[in-house]
């Protein structure tokens, strides 16, 4: 699975998405599960945001050069990905992407020794995987949520890669020219936090994942969804983060817990000062069951803890 990995990296964190510098309520499926949106442009041109863009210029862009021999970070503006119990994991990508690097991931497929060319509407599409899933079972157990059957890929609308993991979905994103249809549902959107300088949106909506993942938590078992946004906010990253739970009790007592720690933290005489200085910042509010967390740090601390 070597260049079908090193495929499906090079598309999900490097490449330019959509032509969205956030993302809102109505630019997802409602039928969503999860979503992850990245504004590279702006974590190049903002003073915080340059922190982080550096950091992924010598963790992930760097070891794609290596290993991929494709520099694609220069391309990079946005990236969006979701994916939707019906129709899998998409990824729509908007940007100058250089003929160089489509001949060059068109290649790498092909090493992979799994390229098929096909078609819809006219418009070309190809899907790709490793040799040793050539004989791979692609009916019920079909992994939506993520490429491990392969990948759908196309760079037949202008200036936009499309990437799905499934055929259906990316016939439907070719005839609608790369726009995400809106499909209603009972449970309603994903509520999706946003902000002036946005740099790192993400969501997820946590009973869609009880089938598949044993909570061995309660806080989890009683979220219905949860939010987080970092961004750049007078020169330092400002990160938000939400859950929604399944009643008011539950987020008043996810509130208490949370005050507590950093309570019980902020005077811990061992604990490094500028731990104590981002714990007494965090700010913990509570709104009917929806449970919010801030706090504004360095970009140099975040780096640092990401380290």
């Amino acid at each position: 699975m070597r260049i079908l990995r090193f495929l499906v990296i090079a598309l999900f964190f490097v490449l330019p998405v959509a032509s969205l510098s956030a993302v809102g309520p109505g630019d997802l499926p409602e039928t969503s599960k999860w979503y992850f949106h990245a504004d590279f442009k702006e974590m190049r041109s903002s003073e915080a945001g340059r922190h982080l863009y550096d950091w992924m210029q010598d963790e992930v862009f760097e070891d794609l050069r290596e290993d991929v021999g494709v520099d694609l970070d220069k391309e990079a503006d946005y990236l969006t990905a979701f994916a939707t119990e019906e129709e899998g994991l998409v990824i729509v990508i908007d940007g100058d992407i250089s003929q160089t690097t489509e001949d060059k991931l068109l290649a790498m497929g092909t090493l992979s020794g799994g390229m098929n060319k096909l078609s819809a509407g006219g418009k070309d599409f190809f899907f790709v995987r490793d040799d040793d899933d050539h004989d791979h079972d692609r009916g019920s157990n079909h992994e939506f949520d993520s490429f491990d059957d392969g990948a759908y890929f196309s760079f037949a609308i202008d200036k936009k890669l499309l990437v799905t993991s499934t055929q259906e979905r990316m016939e439907s994103l070719l005839a609608e020219n790369g726009k995400v249809s809106r499909v209603k549902t009972e449970k309603g959107a994903l509520f999706i936090l946003s902000a002036e300088r946005s740099l790192v949106q993400a969501g997820a909506r946590a009973g869609d994942f009880g089938a598949d993942m044993d909570w061995d938590s309660n806080i989890l078992r009683n979220t219905e969804q949860a939010a987080l946004l970092v961004a750049d906010r007078a020169g330092k990253i400002a990160i938000e983060a939400q859950l929604v739970t399944t009643e008011k009790e539950m987020a008043d007592s996810l509130a208490s817990i949370v005050r507590g720690l950093i309570s019980l933290q902020v005077f811990n005489d061992d604990m490094d000062p500028d731990i104590a200085e981002f714990l007494q910042n965090t700010s913990v509010e509570v709104d009917d069951n929806k449970l919010t967390v801030k706090v504004a740090l360095n970009a140099e601390d975040v780096v640092a803890a990401i380290e």
